[in-house]
């Protein structure tokens, strides 16, 4: 398994690879080729990331009792 098709170890080592990714696909520099797989492998990366975000808000909805609602801050009683 190459690093292309290899998932990250972490949520925020994939967002890491991510980010340099795009940082490298911005400069316009890289060759078509390599540009292709850069995208290939952003494609992996952002499903990965998704994924773990889902997994990470169904822990919440259980953990809340599926009750989120919008965060309202206390006022400060001024």
């Amino acid at each position: 398994m190459t690093k292309q098709e290899s998932p990250p170890k972490t949520f925020e080592a994939a967002m890491s690879e991510l980010e340099n990714i795009v940082r490298q696909m911005e400069t316009g520099n890289l060759p078509l080729e390599q540009a292709l797989e850069q995208y290939r492998r952003g494609v992996v990366l952002l499903r990965h990331c998704q994924e773990k975000l889902d997994v990470a808000e169904q822990q919440i909805r259980v953990l809340e009792g599926d009750t989120l609602a919008p965060f309202q801050p206390e006022s400060s009683g001024a």
